[in-house]
């Protein structure tokens, strides 16, 4: 498990991020009258600020080196 966090720590703080940063969306900007389909509720908009966070996060990584051998 720890070796799994720290291979994607990127993608999760990225995650984490998002989904701070959707449910900040939904509360001051929103959808008052609750047609729109992500921001009128606050479970949207937080998972499509993490799905967003997390692929945001995921290109942050570090490419990995290949070893070749001759």
């Amino acid at each position: 498990m720890k070796e799994f966090i720290f291979k994607h720590k990127t993608t999760i703080i990225g995650a984490i991020i998002g989904g701070f940063a959707g449910l900040a969306y939904w509360y001051f900007v929103g959808c008052a009258d609750g047609t729109c389909a992500i921001t009128s509720n606050p479970y949207r908009s937080s998972a499509y600020g993490l799905f967003m966070g997390a692929i945001a996060g995921d290109g942050f990584k570090a490419k990995e080196k290949k070893e070749t051998s001759i």
